[in-house]
């Protein structure tokens, strides 16, 4: 049970979407986020971390 709490990352919008492209929008929509400052847990897998890396400039990685 511990390892699996290990695995989860929290994502956290700290940019607006205001100017953002369609793509960037649906990424972070994707993610669960949909307001600034809104975090979100998530699995640290490869399709999450890919999802993150797209929009590195919008989001932050807490823990």
């Amino acid at each position: 049970m511990a390892n699996k709490k290990e695995n989860m990352i929290q994502i956290k919008l700290v940019k607006s979407l205001i100017g953002s492209s369609e793509h960037q929008r649906r990424v972070v929509k994707g993610l669960g986020l949909s307001k600034k400052d809104q975090v979100v847990e998530h699995a640290a897998s490869a399709t999450i971390m890919g999802m993150v890396n797209k929009v590195s400039h919008l989001v932050e990685v807490i823990k």
